[in-house]
């Protein structure tokens, strides 16, 4: 069953097209990642489907709602490229702030707040400010945001950002263990060896428009890595 429907949709900023006609399905349960270049319309269509801004055509449904009402976001965590938040909250009340605004208190916000500063490996952060943090520490913060709560759809763009090699490697067992829930994983990234690694769905973007769509065994089938056909994929793309 899919849990995000895109259909036909197009969005332009004045004369120029950031999206043309892109139809795209994920289902529920996989970790799904939209690749491109710089400037390809990844997060634009982010930023469509959570309603952020809106399409010129075409329809986006998530969990069979379109993204219009309100209550297609319910259960959808999203953590933009660079996490930031009021510089004077801690750590911990970043948690606590997202808790609350899905409605978790008392004893259950405490133990979810614990647990994903523990998963993120942040529990010696907890009580410092934002404004006294790395920007790697920070985005792992952001990070934890997402365990907190039952969240069925998952979007992150470009997680990896700013995260060491060691956060790279946390996140991957994190996404993993998120599909093992049955978590649903949308993924904006650029970093093709990651994506290869951990991924069971890919869409290809360059300049507005949708260039493949399939499964990362599909294309291993055929090519030596990802980055590969991706590149190749790119390049045609261009020449047409």
């Amino acid at each position: 069953m899919d849990i995000i429907q895109i259909k036909d949709i197009s969005k332009s900023y004045g004369p120029d097209f950031a999206l043309t006609d892109i139809s795209l399905n994920i289902q529920r349960g996989k970790v799904f990642s939209l690749l491109g270049p710089n400037g390809a319309g990844k997060t634009t269509l982010v930023k469509l489907m959570l309603n952020l801004m809106h399409t010129d055509s075409g329809s986006i449904e998530i969990n069979g709602l379109n993204v219009n009402d309100k209550n297609s976001r319910m259960g959808v965590a999203f953590i933009p490229e660079k996490f930031s938040f009021f510089p004077f909250y801690t750590a911990r009340g970043v948690l606590e702030f997202f808790g609350k605004m899905k409605g978790i208190e008392g004893v259950e916000l405490t133990a979810q707040v614990n647990s994903a500063l523990e998963e993120l490996q942040i529990s010696d952060l907890a009580n410092r400010k934002l404004s006294k943090m790395s920007k790697g520490q920070m985005q792992r913060v952001g990070l934890a945001s997402i365990l907190i709560g039952n969240n069925d759809l998952i979007v992150l763009d470009e997680p990896f950002s700013g995260l060491d090699p060691i956060g790279i490697r946390d996140l991957k067992e994190i996404i993993k263990k998120l599909k093992e829930q049955g978590k649903t994983m949308f993924i904006n990234s650029h970093i093709l060896l990651e994506m290869e690694q951990i991924c069971d769905e890919i869409a290809i973007l360059n300049k507005g428009k949708l260039l493949f769509a399939g499964s990362v065994a599909s294309v291993l089938e055929k090519e030596k890595s990802l980055d590969d056909f991706f590149y190749r994929t790119v390049n045609e793309g261009r020449a047409q």
